[in-house]
C-alpha cells in the first residue's frame, strides 16, 4: 500500500472517529478472521498478552539531581502490557523506568514515574486509567504516555472506535494541563508464530491503526511517536534478542530499543530538546505535511514523530514531521517509592 493510499484510510478512519461513524475496517473481514485465527493459534504458544508478572517500577528516578524546594517531574505512562512493561524481570527493564531515568537526566531534575498500564488494556480501558489519574490527590502529570493499540487490533475493535478512545484520553489529558505522547501501533507482523502471508496483513492492519491513530492524538494537542517499525527491521533481524522468553512481548534490550525512540519526543514536549533540534532538517526528510500524509510516513518509520503545526489549509490541517536523533537512554537506577 502506498503512503497516500495509508493516508486515504488513515483521514477515513479518523474521520469515523471523530464524527461516530463505524464502518471504516482495516482490512476486510474475512482477512481480518484469518489473521484473528493465526494470532489465536500464536497465543497458544507465546501468551495473550494479560498474564504474567509486570515489575512495580513505580518511584523517583534522578535522585542525584535533587534540588531542595523544587519538585520532581512527573510522569504517568498507560496502555497495554508494553506500557506496563510485562515480559522483563526488573522494574529497571520496563520503558517507563528508562524512561523516568533518561528524562531525569535530560532535565537534571528528578522523576517521579507513576503506571496505571494494564496487560492486555485495549482503548476502551484508556477511560478508566485516565479517570485513575486526573482524580488522584496528586498534581496533574507533567507528561503522560500512552501506548496502546495492539490488542485493539487482535480483538477485533472497530478501529474507528479505538481511535475515538484514545483522541478522548488525550483530550481530556491535554485538557488538564498534561503533555501527552502516543507510542502508536506496534507492528504485529513481526510476531514470529504468526506465519505469512497472514504476517504480511497483521502489518497492514497495524500500520493503518497507527497512521489513524496518529491524526485522532494530534488533533488533540498530543504528539506521536511510531514503534512499528522498531518492532519491525530490528525485531525481525534479532528476534531472539529483541523479544522477550514469550516470543510476544519485548525484551529489555526491545523496551531500551523503544524508549530511546520515545525519548527525544517527551523532552522536546516538555521544551527541553535542544532549540535546533526544532527546525525541521531537509537531510532527515522531515518538515510541515498534510496531517495525514504525516501520519501514513510515520507509520512505516521508526521514531518518527508527528506533532500538530499549522491549524488548516485547503488540504485540512498540517503537521510536522520529525525524525528526532535518538539519544542513548540511561540505565534506570532502582527507584525510591515516595512517601
Amino acid at each position: 500500500m502506498t503512503s497516500m493510499s495509508r493516508a486515504r484510510v488513515a483521514r477515513r478512519i479518523a474521520a469515523g472517529a471523530a464524527y461516530g461513524g463505524g464502518g471504516a475496517g482495516l482490512v476486510g473481514a474475512a482477512v481480518v478472521g484469518l489473521v484473528l485465527a493465526e494470532v489465536r493459534l500464536a497465543r497458544r504458544q507465546v501468551g495473550n498478552g494479560s498474564g504474567g508478572r509486570v515489575p512495580v517500577a513505580e518511584g523517583v528516578y534522578g535522585h542525584a539531581y535533587d534540588i531542595p524546594g523544587e519538585p520532581p517531574l512527573r510522569l504517568t505512562m498507560l496502555g497495554d502490557s508494553t506500557a506496563a512493561g510485562q515480559g522483563v524481570h526488573r522494574a529497571g527493564q520496563t520503558p517507563g523506568a528508562l524512561l523516568a531515568s533518561g528524562l531525569a537526566a535530560v532535565a537534571e531534575r528528578p522523576v517521579e514515574l507513576r503506571n496505571v498500564a494494564v496487560p492486555g488494556a485495549r482503548s476502551d480501558d484508556l477511560d478508566r486509567q485516565v479517570a485513575l489519574v486526573l482524580s488522584s490527590a496528586d498534581p496533574v502529570p507533567d507528561i503522560c504516555v500512552i501506548m496502546v493499540g495492539a490488542n485493539d487490533v487482535t480483538h477485533r475493535m472497530p478501529p474507528t472506535r479505538s481511535v475515538r478512545h484514545l483522541a478522548a484520553a488525550v483530550r481530556r489529558l491535554r485538557t488538564a494541563g498534561a503533555e501527552v505522547v502516543v507510542g502508536t501501533c506496534p507492528d504485529l507482523g513481526t510476531i514470529e508464530p504468526v506465519q505469512q502471508p497472514l504476517r504480511w496483513l497483521a502489518r497492514r492492519a497495524s500500520r493503518q491503526l497507527a497512521a489513524a491513530q496518529t491524526i485522532g492524538v494530534v488533533e488533540q494537542g498530543g504528539r506521536t511517536v511510531s514503534l512499528g517499525d522498531l518492532l519491525g527491521p530490528e525485531f525481525e533481524a534479532n528476534p531472539r534478542e529483541l523479544f522477550g522468553p514469550d516470543n510476544y512481548h519485548p525484551s529489555a534490550e526491545g523496551y531500551a530499543t523503544a524508549a530511546m525512540a520515545v525519548l527525544p519526543t517527551v523532552c522536546a514536549a516538555l521544551g527541553l530538546w535542544p532549540a535546533d533540534e526544532e527546525r525541521p532538517d531537509v537531510s532527515r526528510r522531515e518538515g510541515f505535511l498534510p496531517v495525514a500524509r504525516a501520519a501514513a510516513e510515520a507509520a512505516s518509520e521508526a521514531g518518527t514523530e508527528v506533532t500538530a503545526a499549522m491549524p488548516t489549509g485547503p488540504r485540512g490541517p498540517w503537521a510536522l514531521l520529525k525524525r528526532r536523533r535518538r539519544r542513548r537512554v540511561p540505565e534506570a537506577e532502582p527507584a525510591t517509592r515516595p512517601l
